[in-house]
């Protein structure tokens, strides 16, 4: 084992003394060393009770004869974190999480690894370190929220978000507001729509890294500690086998994830989490797969924030495993992939059951031919720019309108909220990019103020940053190259003319040549930063993560050093 190079032979006496200062007993150091990475924060909903999940994964573990060894990782609420300068770090954290695990694994020789993460970037930082690292290795997260409830309607985060905007509008009162926001989050658990952090959790699952009810098993549900334990537990058969991330989380498997990806309509992050995910295990991405697998795809599913449904009726649906059996019996995943199970994923889903047609139709019934999300490019993103199309009424919608341009996310969201955004108006929010932002902020609080007031389909909004899981409309990001790269979304005035095609999958800066190269000539001259970037951002871990950072097109990864 590969612990064995810390606690074997006469030159190990002092590793062996300092383990038994531990407490531990010879017979535990005898056994395999398996890290149980805990993202436990008191800062974070959906981390809150993750000692109790640790404990129950500790007692797999054992049971099976491993001896388990908790650590943490930080963990960022980017529902807290919006809208402010904190947002610049929550991407960027992703890394760190990565890192932090390679550190801990590395320097103490683990044998495996349990990855317990519930939030937004904690779920892919885990799973780029499981690739990273190549020891076994398996993910229990935290579970979704319930859903809250006001005024007979279900509610998640983000109908507090868009409650502001309809404060904003003079729509509903602060009164209301407060109502609101005391019965939005009613429990523990990563938020209660398909938001990114769920997104990611039911994609682990197609990845073949978790067991099936990881994602859908409400967090304050006693199946969840149940999971946990057999969670453990498996880890040590894993280790007994030999699987590894690599052997699982192959180019058929990311493939398996992004048609789950497409059929729950998912966050747009998940574009830059898969990218991430198949780098760290040298997997070659070509982020055209995305309209390809979206085209053969439909979408069967449509959670908050394209509706009502709250996460927690995918679990009494079937879960995950129901779509994906769907899936394979149609012929648009692969069943061959080995998964944590020990067992293919077709083998896997042999007894999986759709419960409730309507949360999870037919294929012959579906909410659109097309998958959720789709990348669009165009004169505008020549490396292209994401939108979660399954979050609107049309996916063949044309729209043009005429640019209002920002320079950060802070002026925006004031013109917004000072009612300066009229109908048929496209905002452009740029320098939010990987690099530019730095962190590649997410725009939650401007997409929910306009839906709030209800111009969501009225009004279109563009940017470098990304959108939180939680967005709904005309809301295209990741637009690539950003503003800081020199790409043309830096070269927009007020009063351009932007257009959006979804049925041919073009965003267009309607411009002559001749007036494009003048911009682009002024521009170069300039040679200046915009006025809003803090240069304070750029000290400590954020100007490290700045001048490694790659595109939002390759995942917002970190550049390797060779």
């Amino acid at each position: 084992m590969k612990s064995n190079t810390v606690k074997e032979g006469i030159d190990r006496a002092p590793q062996r003394s300092l383990l038994k200062a531990l407490g531990l007993t010879d017979r535990e150091i005898s056994k395999p060393f398996v890290g149980v990475v805990n993202s436990f924060t008191e800062l974070v909903p959906g981390h809150m009770h993750l000692r109790q999940l640790t404990e129950a994964v500790k007692a797999g573990i054992r049971e099976n004869g491993g001896t388990p060894f908790e650590f943490s990782t930080v963990a960022v609420c980017d529902g807290i974190a919006m809208g402010h300068e904190g947002m610049h770090f929550s991407l960027a954290s992703r890394e760190i999480i990565a890192d932090s695990i390679e550190v801990m694994a590395m320097g103490h020789q683990l044998d495996a690894l349990v990855l317990i993460p519930s939030c937004d970037k904690v779920v892919p930082g885990m799973l780029m370190a499981a690739m990273r690292l190549n020891i076994p290795a398996i993910v229990v997260s935290g579970g979704p929220m319930l859903p809250g409830r006001y005024e007979g309607q279900p509610l998640t985060l983000n109908s507090v978000f868009e409650g502001v905007g309809q404060v904003h509008a003079g729509k509903k009162d602060e009164a209301w507001l407060k109502e609101l926001e005391s019965k939005a989050c009613p429990t523990c658990g990563s938020c209660a729509g398909m938001f990114t952090a769920n997104s990611m959790n039911c994609l682990t699952e197609a990845l073949g890294m978790a067991l099936p009810g990881n994602a859908t098993i409400p967090a304050v549900y006693s199946e969840r500690l149940a999971l946990a334990k057999e969670t453990g537990y498996q880890v040590m058969e894993l280790y007994r086998q030999n699987l590894r991330p690599r052997d699982i989380v192959t180019p058929v498997a990311l493939a398996n994830g992004i048609a789950l990806d497409m059929a729950l309509g998912c966050s747009t992050n998940t574009i830059l989490h898969l990218p991430a995910i198949a780098n760290e295990g040298d997997i070659a991405w070509d982020l055209n797969w995305v309209n390809e697998v979206s085209e053969k795809t439909p979408q069967i599913c449509k959670l908050s924030p394209a509706s009502d449904t709250p996460l927690a009726a995918l679990h009494e649906a079937g879960g995950v495993s129901a779509v994906l059996k769907q899936l394979l019996d149609a012929g648009i995943i692969d069943g061959s992939p080995m998964t944590v199970s020990g067992v293919t994923l077709a083998e896997r889903l042999k007894d999986a059951k759709v419960l409730d047609s309507e949360i999870i139709r037919p294929q012959t019934n579906p909410y659109s031919q097309r998958g959720g999300l789709r990348v669009l490019f165009g004169n505008l993103a020549p490396e292209g720019a994401v939108i979660k199309q399954g979050a609107l009424s049309k996916q063949d919608l044309v729209f043009e309108g005429t640019a209002k341009v920002f320079d950060g996310e802070v002026p925006a969201a004031e013109a917004i909220r000072n009612l300066q955004i009229k109908p048929g108006d496209v905002v452009v929010i740029r320098y939010e990019g990987p690099k530019g932002g730095p962190g590649m902020r997410e725009m939650l609080g401007p997409t929910a103020t306009l839906a709030g007031m209800g111009l969501d389909s009225e009004v279109a909004l563009l940017t470098d940053g990304r959108f939180s899981g939680a967005s709904r409309g005309l809301s295209i990001g990741h637009i690539s190259p950003e503003a800081a790269l020199g790409g043309d979304i830096a070269l927009l005035q007020d009063g351009d003319k932007i257009r959006i095609d979804l049925k041919n999958g073009l965003l267009e800066w309607v411009v002559s040549p001749e007036d494009r190269e003048k911009r682009r000539q002024e521009y170069e001259a300039k040679q200046v930063e915009p006025d809003h970037l803090n240069p304070e951002l750029r000290k400590g871990y954020l100007g490290r993560y700045a001048y490694f950072v790659q595109s939002a097109s390759k995942g917002a990864a970190l550049r390797r050093v060779r």
